[in-house]
């Protein structure tokens, strides 16, 4: 177990003891070959319930938001809209936005896809998946979110939301990937960030003006979808509703 802030007792992640594993963690008894045994399985799950997956977008956003908050419906939407254009949905597998995708997805009889992962806190799936998996290790849930999708598209959210979208401009930036588009869905929320970019990271050098075109902002669930397939197809891709 280990103490969240509130002082509540957590159980132990699979995360947290790989990452704690010189601290004296009562629960920490594997060895560094288990580890990578379990790491190893992590992946295979993965792949083995992902194998089908054609044209994937991944969708990510805040689990904190409402089935009523505008973010949500505009989830909704995106899913809706992702789905009649032949592309798999795939989200975290989690409440808020990650829901609404899914069950746009759902609505329109698409195929929904729930990558979900082991935290200290519960976090149920969704009722509109087709497929879920639940990973251990955040980085396994990463590559599968990259793997299986052809672009990205990023609504209002938090940290986490944060954290997929500057890792995946790091692997487009750094050519690990490429033709891989990444939309921001919400320009309310996106646009001062990007202001932010602009006028302290492009100013100052830290990153190119090409960079800045890795990323596209819009408020309009088609356009976002039309900005996927362009990306499909400079993959040699065509979504099953092409």
């Amino acid at each position: 177990m280990t103490e969240h802030d509130s002082g509540i007792r957590l159980p132990l992640t699979a995360d947290e003891e790989l990452l704690a594993a010189g601290q004296p963690i009562v629960e920490a008894l594997h060895t560094d070959a288990e580890r990578m045994d379990r790491m190893r399985a992590d992946l295979e799950m993965g792949f083995t319930a992902l194998a089908g997956v054609q044209c994937g977008v991944s969708v990510f956003g805040s689990a904190r938001v409402t089935s009523d908050h505008p973010d949500y419906l505009a989830g909704r939407r995106v899913g809706a809209a992702l789905g009649r254009a032949g592309f798999t949905v795939i989200t975290g597998g989690g409440p808020g936005v990650m829901e609404a995708a899914n069950r746009g997805a759902r609505d329109v009889g698409a195929p929904s896809v729930g990558l979900n992962i082991e935290l200290p806190f519960e976090q149920g799936s969704n009722p509109y998946l087709d497929v879920s998996v639940t990973f251990h290790y955040f980085f396994a849930r990463k590559v599968c979110f990259v793997r299986y999708a052809t672009g990205f598209v990023v609504l209002p959210g938090g940290f986490g939301t944060l954290d997929e979208l500057f890792e995946a401009l790091t692997l487009i930036q750094t050519r690990k990937v490429r033709h891989f588009p990444v939309v921001l869905v919400g320009s309310y929320h996106w646009g001062p960030l990007w202001d932010w970019v602009r006028e302290r990271l492009l100013a100052g050098g830290y990153v190119s003006a090409e960079d800045l075109e890795l990323v596209t902002l819009c408020d309009d669930a088609d356009e976002a979808v039309e900005l996927l397939r362009m990306g499909a197809a400079a993959q040699g891709l065509a979504p099953a509703g092409a």
